[in-house]
């Protein structure tokens, strides 16, 4: 934070209809797997928009959809099952995590029960994309990682950004807390990997059903274009080779 004036404030314009809903970090990272995901899940389940969050530390932009401007980060809930969801649509700047980290905590973390928040981490091959780990800020969210069939990070490691501030400010205010590390791409939005949260990890621990198709069609959209790009390249290199003039093999 920057200075005194560096806050983030909570503007709930929503009733709560829920008693102890879970909360799902959808903000944007590595891949956009979280923005993907939460996006999927607050659309699919008709999340109604509870609050919104207000900091000068957010970037200077208007968000908007279907021609009406909107604020940019949100907070949506919704009930059966009991899940909210923080949305943003744009990146949290460093200088903003703590300011948005204590609004969390000071102002929202009295309307849920637990937290799960997501974290894209880069794929160093193709097979990687969608491996899921967990981290767990207590013994019985453990258990409901490994209930769930979500591997259990192994060694030690460190999660950063927004979401490892998160993560951090939960867990030293004893507020119950995950974080589902997914493999991704790691130049490009991935849909595939969104899918494979949704489907392999958040139904499982937060007991929802989510129609996926979307996710796939976009990954699939994805794949194609990617396969266009390495044909018209391989085609210009090619060509190119054909273009240089060809030389004697012998020396004088």
């Amino acid at each position: 934070m920057t200075g005194d004036d560096s806050t983030a404030h909570y503007d709930r314009t929503k009733e709560l209809a829920t008693d102890s809903p879970t909360l799902i970090e959808g903000l944007p990272g590595l891949g956009l797997v979280a923005s993907i995901a939460v996006d999927q899940i607050t659309k699919q389940l008709e999340l109604e928009q509870h609050g919104t969050i207000r900091s000068d530390e957010f970037p200077p932009v208007a968000s908007f959809n279907d021609g009406r401007v909107r604020d940019t980060v949100r907070v949506y809930a919704g009930k059966d099952p009991d899940v909210m969801t923080l949305q943003s649509d744009v990146p949290i700047p460093p200088n903003a995590v703590e300011c948005l980290s204590k609004c969390v905590l000071t102002d929202l973390a009295e309307d849920f029960e637990k937290a799960v928040f997501l974290a894209g981490a880069p794929a160093e091959t193709e097979t990687e994309i969608g491996e899921i780990v967990g981290v767990a800020t207590t013994d019985e969210l453990e258990t409901d990682l490994v209930d769930a069939g979500i591997p259990l990070a192994e060694g030690a490691g460190v999660i950063g950004g927004i979401t490892g501030g998160l993560l951090a400010s939960c867990y030293h205010n004893d507020i119950p807390a995950s974080v589902l590390v997914v493999r991704s791409h790691p130049y490009i939005p991935d849909p595939g990997a969104a899918r494979e949260v949704v489907e392999n990890a958040l139904e499982p621990l937060v007991d929802f059903d989510i129609d996926t198709q979307e996710l796939l069609e976009q990954a699939e959209e994805i794949q194609r274009q990617k396969q266009q790009i390495a044909q018209q390249l391989q085609q210009y290199q090619q060509q190119q080779q054909e273009q240089q003039p060809q030389t004697s093999g012998m020396f004088q």
